[in-house]
């Protein structure tokens, strides 16, 4: 049966937005993958929004489909974020947002090489992030995630505003 799957979980409150998203721990060779942003000066985790009607897990697995053309399997759950943080994006820009985000370690296949270095629409391009990068990257615990992953989850809570 094929599962109805409906738009992305992201919905006015206030004069803010909700937003619901999940980000991908992609580890290979002591780095983790990551996006970066055609906004600003900063990488963030692979992942993106989870569409109405999906879970987490399998959203996780679709953006993950989607930004690297690898289809990966959830390893575990690392991570769940609660942040605000302002919008950079034009249309938003300045919005103030509530993001919650499941954070999940990938089972990463011993060859794994991303199909593409672009992710939409090749306006933003996937880099591989040592814990010692001066990069900024969203969210910063994804280095603690590198070099010493936890086997429970943790639960972030930052405000960023």
């Amino acid at each position: 049966m094929e599962q109805n799957i409906g738009p992305d979980m992201v919905t006015p409150c206030g004069e803010g937005l909700l937003n619901i998203r999940v980000g991908a721990i992609i580890l290979k060779n002591g780095r983790v993958l990551m996006v970066k942003s055609k906004f600003g000066d900063y990488c963030y985790s692979v992942g993106g929004r989870i569409k109405f009607g999906e879970t987490a897990q399998t959203a996780v697995e679709r953006e993950v489909f989607e930004e690297t053309g690898v289809r990966m399997t959830v390893d575990r759950l690392g991570y769940v974020n609660e942040v605000y943080f302002y919008n950079d994006t034009p249309q938003k820009y300045g919005q103030p947002v509530y993001e919650i985000a499941f954070c999940f370690y990938m089972n990463v296949p011993d060859d794994f090489d991303p199909v593409t270095d672009h992710v939409l629409d090749g306006e933003e391009r996937l880099v591989w992030i040592a814990p010692d990068a001066e990069e900024t990257i969203y969210p910063d615990f994804f280095r603690e995630a590198i070099t010493d992953p936890k086997p429970y989850v943790q639960h972030i809570v930052r405000d960023d505003r």
